[in-house]
């Protein structure tokens, strides 16, 4: 399987679809799986506040993260700023659940990126900012994400071979379609059998 490395979408912001924008804006793994679940079923009268809300406040983080610690992934991301979005995220099969994003914002010379974590940068070892006049293609951003988050350290600090690699990440992105399926060749690469 080839992957478009060039592959830049046309905007990061509008015109997107109201799904795609919804998606990029909720911090919550599992509440976003259920609004993407609910959306592929066309089922929109099942959508509530709750699962839409871009993040929650303390009491509904804690009363969420009592029903399983795993729910608290992505809940503790840094908040969107106003016009950011979440462009690209890879959730890790730890017992909360982790998340890493990149986000992006619109500013006057381009587009602003940013690598978050839940733990307030402490996972993060490289750049975790960066600027484009146009949006970044698949590669750039991948390459990006991976020197500000490094993906193969926390594999090999979790004595993970290829398969438990792969389960144990969930990459994905709302506007880059291949990225999944790039973190996944990577692996790959970096665990040969």
């Amino acid at each position: 399987m080839t992957i478009n490395l060039d592959f830049r979408p046309r905007s990061l912001f509008w015109p997107l679809s109201a799904e795609t924008h919804l998606l990029s804006t909720i911090k919550g793994a599992e509440r976003r799986a259920m609004v993407e679940s609910i959306l592929n079923a066309g089922d929109l009268e099942a959508l509530n506040a709750f699962i839409t809300k871009s993040a929650l406040d303390h009491d509904e983080r804690t009363a969420f993260g009592r029903l399983h610690p795993a729910f608290m992934g992505g809940e503790y991301l840094p908040d969107l700023e106003d016009g950011e979005i979440e462009v690209a995220r890879i959730n890790i099969a730890s017992t909360t659940s982790d998340v890493t994003s990149v986000y992006a914002h619109r500013t006057p010379k381009g587009i602003g990126y940013r690598v978050v974590d839940e733990y307030n940068g402490e996972t993060l070892s490289g750049k975790t900012t960066r600027f484009s006049k146009q949006p970044l293609t698949l590669g750039e951003l991948t390459d990006f994400f991976l020197k500000a988050w490094p993906l193969e350290e926390l594999l090999d600090m979790n004595e993970l071979d290829r398969d438990g690699s792969q389960r144990f990440v969930k990459p994905s992105s709302a506007l880059y379609p291949e990225f999944t399926a790039l973190i996944r060749q990577k692996i790959r690469e970096w665990r040969p059998e």
